[in-house]
């Protein structure tokens, strides 16, 4: 299945098993002392994983936001959303160090 731009490249389905086999992996090697519950610890570590592969998503959603708000000027210049579109994500990919 090729890669999608825009769409979450590890399958949801995948995370919660990705999240085991890093903490088990962390825990075995003794890397870290567990001071909270390893359910916790799991779920979190879930939750991390999650909010990074969707960081791209939540970006994309924010420039067609930014560009939305100016479409009127887009479309009155007869501008190329679409380069549009990956100028904006570039910049803010470039001020907020978004590694993607």
């Amino acid at each position: 299945m090729p890669l999608q731009k825009g769409r979450m490249r590890v399958p949801k389905t995948w995370v919660p098993l990705m999240a085991k086999r890093i903490v088990d992996s962390i825990i075995s090697k003794d890397l870290v002392k567990i001071t909270v519950p390893s359910k916790k610890l799991l779920s979190e570590t879930e939750e991390l994983i999650m909010h990074e592969l969707t960081v791209e998503d939540r970006l994309n959603e924010e420039v067609r936001e930014i560009l939305k708000k100016h479409s009127s000027v887009i479309e009155l210049g007869r501008l190329d959303f679409r380069k549009l579109f990956d100028l904006t994500k570039q910049k803010l990919v470039k001020e907020r160090n978004i590694v993607l």
